[in-house]
């Protein structure tokens, strides 16, 4: 399980330290958990000495792969998705690059071997209970070089703010990180009566874990086309600051004022019903949002009157054609 999935993390650290240059191009996911694992992930190699060009996706969408995989000679790395399309990003590849999957959801093997699928799924780890993809990153960067240990508490963040508990509590890798930040004083533990609070060690005092999360989410999805993402990054390794607390205050006024009028829409008719489904469409109503806000639309209003609750709901929105810093 945990030890053969180190052992092959180390096995593909050796690939990257052999293969030619020292460049690295890191993709990552913009929710908590994928921003954790992209500040882990930067920071551990650039303390290799390696030169990391760091983007922010929403999903890996097929588009976005095939011009990824226009590039010979790379090093790269995919963290907090990707573990289930290994063998579609093999098929891209074809042993051109060297490519690395850091993820924590269901996964298929790779059928490139210069393609490392290190998700735990598949050594018998499970990715909603056991293991986070900012944990995988952790352990990653650990097996790089101990002086990564330091960045337990921003596993421990991206942990929590995937939410996946069992009692109340962080288990097994999860909870391997968290009492490692607990003992570098830099995560506190609060026990209560249906399990634990998390929370960060701050000069400005104790910060919640989860509301931190929020606080991640919000940058990196509503702020996914207003360099939120790499805000984000930044108080991952700094904490928060004035500067990210304008800008998640702004991106909150943006998201509740977007979400009020979407809702306003609905009950005037925007929402077209079949047998089993119900949906809407906000087309680019929510700009200058990320398309992870139609999903957290979804969320917020799936328990009130406005819907069935014997139907699925399904919200679509336009995705714009552009990568931030991408293209």
């Amino acid at each position: 399980m945990i030890d053969k999935l180190i052992e092959d993390m180390e096995l593909a650290i050796r690939s990257i330290r052999k293969w030619p240059g020292k460049k690295i191009q890191l993709f990552h996911h913009n929710d908590s958990d994928g921003l954790c694992s992209g500040a882990i992930l930067q920071k551990a190699f650039e303390r290799a000495g390696y030169d990391v060009n760091r983007f922010s996706l929403e999903k890996p969408y097929p588009a976005v792969l095939k011009k990824i995989y226009e590039q010979d000679g790379r090093v790269l790395v995919f963290a907090d998705f990707a573990g289930r399309i290994a063998p579609m990003i093999s098929d891209f590849n074809q042993g051109r690059n060297l490519t690395l999957i850091l993820d924590h959801h269901v996964a298929e093997a790779s059928t490139d071997p210069n393609v490392f699928n290190l998700d735990p799924e598949l050594y018998g780890l499970k990715g909603d209970r056991d293991i986070t993809a900012s944990t995988t990153c952790y352990f990653f960067g650990l097996a790089m070089d101990p002086v990564n240990r330091d960045m337990a508490h921003i596993a421990a963040i991206g942990a929590v703010g995937d939410k996946f508990f069992e009692n109340g509590r962080l288990v097994s890798q999860n909870r391997e990180v968290v009492m490692e930040a607990v003992k570098q004083d830099r995560i506190e533990i609060r026990e209560h009566e249906t399990g634990e609070d998390y929370y960060l060690i701050s000069e400005g005092g104790p910060l919640p874990c989860d509301q931190l999360g929020d606080y991640l989410d919000t940058l990196g999805a509503a702020g996914f086309y207003q360099n939120g993402p790499d805000i984000g990054i930044k108080v991952c390794h700094e904490g928060i600051s004035p500067a990210s607390d304008r800008m998640v205050e702004e991106l909150r006024v943006i998201q509740i004022k977007a979400f009020d009028e979407e809702i306003k829409r609905i009950r005037n008719g925007g929402l077209k019903k079949t047998r089993r489904i119900q949906w809407f469409h906000v087309k680019n109503r929510f700009s200058p949002m990320g398309v992870k806000m139609v999903g957290a639309f979804c969320d917020n209003i799936k328990n009130t009157d406005d819907f069935d609750p014997h139907r699925y709901i399904a919200g679509f929105q336009i995705i714009p054609n552009e990568i931030p810093g991408f293209g």
